[in-house]
């Protein structure tokens, strides 16, 4: 049987990634080519001369004498953490298949568990909403999927507490093949909510079937859609055009059970994000975690007090 190729492709290794940003200095640069590909950039004036403070590691914009680092104005603004446990705590993040807990990452890096699951919870972030800013196209299988519930007793299925409901979306290419998968809790399967969903998270014109759930058929409104009459028991996960986007509640599933000894529900939007950002990337390990250096620098700063809300909307 021949080698799966993304499965057995070569990574980031760790000599690699020591070589390219072990050492604080490689790690600003490295900062600073993500920010500025081109060259600084004013935040303020947009202006692109400009002097380096080294003795503060400031650069002062020649126009308006804005002062500016490789971190101000993004998620690792004012961190008292060096950056070389950041682009670590990055690499453990991008590198690992089923990610890595604040608490293993606690260990890994030397630092609190308070800073860790601040790091690891602003990279999330970051992965969420660069994710959420790109709509799925093609062909999607869309389904709808539960976090958590009652283990022992009371209530089972849709109805059953403290349940988390969640569309999951898959999108396959024209061999069928699994491209970009999005996972968004939401209010409630009613079809104003999922239509609000839709708008944002599937571009117009796309192909979306799903299983004969009434509230999807809000997706028609932008896209053609194809619902299928599944039924209900185990002969609804084998139906054939759901196959991928069953396999992956279940994939998704099995891998936070896996890594995580419990997480909380307003938190789950980011857990959920984290999944999709490895999968949606999983083509290019080793470009992982520049690319997510690229979105951290893109991101705004987030107080503790910020991260610790609860996601309102997907």
């Amino acid at each position: 049987m021949a080698k799966n190729q993304v499965q057995f492709q070569k990574g980031l290794s760790l000599p690699e990634f020591l070589r390219d940003y072990g050492s604080e200095q490689q790690c600003r640069d490295a900062l600073f080519a993500w920010r500025w590909p081109v060259g600084f950039v004013c935040p303020e004036c947009g202006h692109g001369g400009y002097c380096e403070i080294r003795s503060r590691r400031l650069y002062q914009c020649h126009r308006c004498h804005h002062q500016s680092s490789v971190t101000s104005g993004t998620i690792f603004e004012a961190t008292k953490l060096p950056l070389t446990t950041w682009f670590l705590g990055m690499y453990l993040l991008t590198q690992s298949k089923n990610g890595i807990s604040a608490l293993a990452m606690k260990r890994q890096l030397g630092i609190s568990y308070n800073a860790a699951w601040r790091l690891k919870h602003k990279l999330m972030q970051a992965m969420k909403e660069r994710d959420d800013g790109q709509a799925l196209s093609g062909t999607i299988q869309l389904d709808d999927a539960y976090w958590g519930g009652e283990r022992h007793g009371g209530k089972r299925g849709r109805g059953a507490p403290n349940k988390v409901p969640f569309v999951a979306a898959v999108a396959t290419d024209e061999s069928s093949h699994p491209m970009a998968m999005r996972l968004s809790p939401v209010q409630g399967f009613r079809t104003a909510e999922i239509g609000r969903w839709a708008r944002k998270h599937l571009a117009g014109d796309s192909r979306v079937v799903s299983d004969g759930l009434r509230c999807f058929g809000a997706v028609a409104a932008g896209c053609l859609h194809e619902p299928v009459i599944t039924g209900g028991g185990p002969a609804s996960v084998s139906e054939e055009a759901l196959a991928w986007v069953n396999t992956m509640i279940g994939n998704v599933k099995k891998s936070i059970h896996g890594t995580y000894h419990a997480i909380g529900h307003k938190h789950l939007p980011r857990y959920l994000a984290e999944f999709c950002y490895r999968f949606n990337r999983r083509f290019d390990l080793k470009a992982m975690l520049p690319r997510l250096g690229y979105i951290a620098v893109r991101t705004p700063p987030m107080p503790e007090r910020l991260l610790k809300l609860a996601e309102v909307r997907w």
